[in-house]
């Protein structure tokens, strides 16, 4: 048994994970996520359709089950799981993923209501016309092929694309560090972009767009962007585009109407987008909006009810343009593999002239290849007119002799090749008519030698061959012709109208209705539909209880205080519903662990608030100058190192009432606290131990309650009327064990 080497080195682990994974960021970029600018392809969709060619799934034949495509694909090509394999297949076969579908299938290949398809042994799959034209010359030596993962097969490295399936039919992926996304575009613009390019080769990025409008998705739409932005995403290879669904307006009886949506946006699960709409309703979100129904049968039908007639459509829609997946933005980032092997970002022109110059060397190659072969056939016809001139001595050399080829090499000087074929030659051949039609054979083919030399010594002639493929394509795909639906454009072009300002108006719009908002004192938040009362019929977590239940309407805000003298604010009308518990207030605003809410209540313009610390300070401040626009809320009070917000109280009265820990009591003029918009205060009362436990604003000669609802009149309160800042005294006898106010 020979030894086992211990091949065991110490690598630094830096560079260990640096190589490893630089290797696996090239594999993923290379042989995964970014298409060949030459073909449009990734290396899976690229097998996918040689594997179909090699099991003669052609146009005209008959489909055969996905499962076999994938199992051969897998075995042979493609060592990756075999769903992956057939999620691709399935892309490439649905009409609303790809603008012009390589892949004919037959069954259930999913919707575009997101339905899944049926799995690969339900299905069945054979090319379409436009995927053979993307496989014609692998024949002819149009490509390089490499081996298969195993060697034990060869696969083309890139297809001979006989027409520019990278824009026409775009794709997408995520490699490391890198990304792509190319949408679809029309094939019959793309074709004369090409033709324009290859007529003049200097021809700008301003003028291909003369031919190439803009990205034509399989499900149409309208793109709003404006001519200029489109240009300059073309021209850098970055941008987006804005895609909005298309409408039309239905008219009803008495001027009632209806919206048809019959067109969405790419990328967009229709039963997706109608339950998002739907649920945007019931939140009272699209005031304009009566009811959405999908009506739709083989084609789109969304219908939109409007709240009246009197509503615009035009501004309904532009609302739920906004609030919807009724537009969205489409990426374009062209980056792909120049070459195969160089990721890089394009423009509009360098992608067609990548595509020229690969159509170029194809026809360079699969003219060479063609000679090659009349070569080859012209030598043995012209053996066989040797051996109709001397047929006779042919056949008695073939009679006579033990090793007739070489007998006849030397006696007719004939090459090897030509010295098999006549050997190979059966006797009915040998007819005067078989003569005459070798003959033409041999003069059609000197013709055609001729001019393939001409042809590969020419760049004209080269252009002018292109030119005619790509008139070909145009003719037969490119929407020529009236009853070729699949060519035609299906995204249109349009300038977004000027009502946005109008829509945003409306989407801030909240229809008033009464709520109750209650939270508990664990923070879990929600609101009811109108006034009510506490009851034991509102059930809160195990281990917690309510803590506040406010009356307010779905157009108040709410405001909140925490401990760390930070304000925070919530519109009532996105508070959750009164199902279950609720929702934790920390979902809706940045409040941090160590802090707690002091007061809850519905903001009123112009109020004032009073505010304290435990520490003794105090202020007075603007309701409106507290308001929190963002989650994180808006810091009012500044409370010192070990002290936290204790209370707050709304100005209605001419004096304070304060009350420490200590149960001292202190009543002073309101007019004594400043008032200011964010800071620490003055200080309200002293303490020697403690710290402030409540405090109130009231008017003197209506007396003061404490938390017991019992009323101490003004001549009960002398004794503790004082000035800001004292201790203040013992509360009178008969006040609540709390210590705190009403």
């Amino acid at each position: 048994m020979a030894d086992i080497v211990d091949d065991i080195r110490p690598e630094p682990l830096a560079s260990a994970l640096s190589e490893r994974y630089l290797a696996y960021a090239l594999s993923t970029i290379t042989q995964r996520a970014l298409p060949d600018a030459r073909d449009g392809l990734k290396p899976v969709h690229r097998r996918i359709l040689y594997g179909m060619l090699r099991l003669r799934l052609d146009p005209g034949s008959a489909p055969k089950k996905s499962a076999k495509v994938v199992g051969d694909v897998m075995g042979t090509f493609h060592p990756h799981g075999d769903q992956a394999i057939y999620d691709a297949l399935v892309r490439l076969a649905q009409d609303f993923a790809v603008r012009y579908p390589l892949i004919d299938g037959q069954g259930n290949f999913g919707n575009v209501d997101g339905d899944n398809p049926a799995a690969m042994r339900y299905t069945e799959a054979r090319l379409t016309a436009l995927a053979r034209v993307l496989l014609e010359g692998l024949d002819e030596d149009a490509v390089d092929f490499r081996p298969t993962y195993d060697g034990s097969e060869r696969e083309p490295v890139v297809l001979p694309a006989a027409f520019p399936n990278l824009l026409a039919n775009g794709s997408s992926g995520i490699a490391v560090g890198m990304a792509t996304s190319i949408p679809p575009h029309n094939l019959g613009e793309l074709c004369s972009a090409v033709i324009a390019l290859i007529e003049n080769p200097n021809t700008r990025d301003a003028t291909l767009l003369k031919f190439v409008k803009g990205p034509d998705f399989p499900t149409g739409g309208v793109v709003v962007d404006n001519p200029a932005s489109i240009a300059e995403a073309y021209r850098t290879g970055r941008g987006a585009f804005r895609l909005r669904a298309r409408w039309k307006k239905e008219e009803g009886a008495r001027g009632v109407y209806q919206i048809i949506v019959d067109q969405i946006p790419y990328g967009v699960q229709k039963s997706k987008l109608i339950e998002r709409t739907a649920e945007l309703l019931d939140q009272k979100k699209l005031p304009l909006l009566e009811d959405v129904r999908d009506e739709s049968a083989e084609d789109i039908r969304v219908v939109l009810t409007p709240k009246s007639r009197t509503v615009d459509a035009a501004l309904l829609m532009e609302q739920l343009f906004r609030q919807t997946d009724l537009e969205v933005r489409v990426p374009l980032n062209m980056n792909v593999l120049d070459s195969g092997l160089i990721p890089r970002v394009m423009s509009l022109k360098e992608t067609l002239t990548a595509f020229v110059n690969h159509r170029r060397d194809v026809l360079e190659r699969r003219s060479k290849h063609r000679l090659e072969k009349i070569a080859a056939r012209l030598e043995v016809l012209e053996g066989y007119l040797a051996v109709y001139l001397n047929v006779d001595k042919v056949i008695k050399i073939i009679r006579t002799e033990d090793e007739p080829k070489p007998k006849l090499m030397k006696a007719f000087r004939l090459s090897e090749v030509q010295a098999e074929a006549i050997l190979n030659m059966r006797l009915r051949a040998l007819r005067k008519l078989e003569e005459m039609e070798i003959r033409r054979e041999h003069d059609a083919l000197t013709k055609e030698q001729k001019e393939l030399k001409k042809l590969l010594g020419s760049e004209t002639l080269k252009d002018q061959t292109l030119i005619s493929e790509m008139r070909a394509i145009h003719e037969k795909f490119g929407g020529k012709r009236k009853d070729d639906k699949l060519g035609h454009r299906r995204t249109q072009f349009a300038i977004m109208p000027d009502i946005a300002e109008e829509a945003a108006a409306i989407e801030n719009y909240v229809e008033r209705e009464p709520i109750t908002v209650a939270c508990s004192e664990k923070g879990w938040l929600r609101s009811f539909k109108g006034h009510q009362e506490p009851s034991d019929a509102v059930k809160y977590r195990e281990g917690d209880r309510g803590r506040f239940w406010l009356h307010a309407e779905t157009t108040d805000r709410l405001m909140m205080l925490s401990t760390d003298g930070r304000f925070f604010t919530l519109d009532c009308a996105k508070l959750p519903g009164g199902r279950g518990n609720g929702e934790a207030i920390r979902t809706f605003i940045d409040l941090p662990p160590e802090a707690n809410l002091v007061a809850m209540f519905v903001h009123k313009p112009a109020r004032k608030l009073l505010l304290t610390a435990t520490s003794g300070h105090g202020f007075v401040t603007n309701e409106d100058e507290a308001v929190a626009l963002t989650r994180g809320g808006k810091r009012v009070m500044n409370v010192g190192e070990g002290a936290k917000t204790q209370a707050c109280a709304f100005v209605d009265g001419d004096s304070v009432a304060v009350v420490g820990e200590n149960r001292k009591l202190l009543i002073f003029p309101l007019s004594e606290v400043p008032e200011i918009a964010r800071g620490r205060g003055v200080i309200l009362q002293r303490y020697k131990d403690g710290g402030l436990l409540d405090l109130t604003n009231f008017t003197w000669k209506q007396g003061l309650k404490d938390e017991n609802n019992r009323l101490f009149e003004p001549s009960e309160l002398k004794d503790w009327r004082g000035t800001r800042a004292q201790a203040g005294r013992l509360v009178p006898r008969g006040w609540a064990k709390s210590g705190r106010f009403a």
